[in-house]
């Protein structure tokens, strides 16, 4: 009788071959690596394509927004901050193709999706100009307070106002008015002119900017070697007493000499001795800085007379009279 033949080790039990047990994948970080990869290109391409702005592109791109999240991408609109700023005034909305409200503000946020792209840039430019007006309503009313504060105050003509791409410009001249020749010291004068501006200013949300002119001819003393560090103590000056505890924060207000740089008027004009010679007290606009210049203008629409021939009947200092440094 033969010997029983031994089982080998892959026989086959219960008709299926053993299994051998699967070596564990130390590996599978990189499948989520690679996908972080590769979002991170698709982004930085994206961010790439958007560098180069296309006005036409950029409305297509604010269209896919409106579309996809159904309300105004605001902070597309190039304002300083992603919501609109206090106080602004968006326009009615226009009619919408596929609406049945007329552009009452009802319409279906599908709807948008029907819209030219240059439409929409259309509806953008509206809303700015919108917001432009509204600011530049504010800073007129802010320019009537200051002129009746003046004029409560028995000095009317005490300061002349305008509008420039900073916002409204209150100037002071210095001759006579805010200092004597040569000098950063207040005249009483001056601290009378600021003290009927100040409740107005500080009632204001704008940042305020103070600057410091002077005119062309040298100055050279121990404590001013120059037009530049008399114009900053000026302006400096002026924004210490405007500080004064109670009064205006320091932190909306900043000041600036410029010396000669800025003059309102050329060497030419005999004025232009005594009307560089001024602070100018900026309230500034809430606007964005690419708006400056339709804010000025209109700002200035509606002023009868020449900012700097005003300013010199106003203060009296018209006549250029003696050579006044500073």
């Amino acid at each position: 009788m033969s010997a029983p033949r031994p089982v080998r080790a892959h026989a086959r039990r219960g008709g299926h071959e053993e299994e051998h047990e699967e070596h564990e994948n130390h590996e599978r970080w990189l499948v989520s690596y690679a996908d972080m990869m590769t979002l991170l290109m698709v982004l930085f391409i994206v961010m790439f394509a958007l560098s180069e702005v296309n006005q036409r592109k950029f409305d297509v791109f604010r269209a896919g927004l409106h579309a996809g999240f159904g309300s105004p991408a605001t902070m597309l609109q190039g304002g300083n901050d992603i919501l609109d700023g206090p106080g602004s005034i968006a326009p009615d909305s226009p009619p919408v193709p596929g609406s049945t409200d007329g552009g009452s503000g009802g319409t279906d946020a599908n709807s948008w999706k029907d819209m030219a792209p240059g439409r929409i840039g259309q509806l953008v430019t509206a809303t700015q100009q919108a917001q432009l007006r509204q600011e530049v309503t504010n800073l007129k009313k802010a320019e009537t307070a200051l002129k009746g504060a003046l004029a409560r105050a028995g000095v009317a003509n005490g300061a002349t106002f305008r509008f420039d791409e900073r916002g409204l410009v209150v100037t002071i001249a210095t001759d006579k008015v805010l200092f004597d020749s040569g000098s950063a010291r207040l005249r009483p004068q001056g601290r009378k002119i600021l003290d009927a501006l100040e409740p107005t200013l500080a009632a204001l949300p704008n940042r305020l900017s103070v600057g410091g002119h002077t005119n062309w001819l040298p100055i050279s003393t121990a404590r001013f070697p120059s037009n530049w560090e008399l114009s900053t103590d000026r302006a400096t000056g002026v924004l210490r007493y405007l500080a004064t505890p109670g009064r205006i924060p320091t932190d909306r207000m900043s000041a600036t000499g410029y010396a000669d740089t800025m003059p309102l008027l050329p060497r030419s004009d005999p004025r232009a001795v005594v009307l560089d010679r001024r602070v100018e007290i900026v309230v500034l606009a809430a606007v964005d800085d690419a708006q400056g210049r339709a804010l000025a203008a209109l700002g200035n629409e509606d002023a009868g007379t020449d900012a700097a021939g005003t300013g010199a009947d106003a203060t009296g200092t018209g006549r250029a009279g003696g050579t006044r440094h500073g």
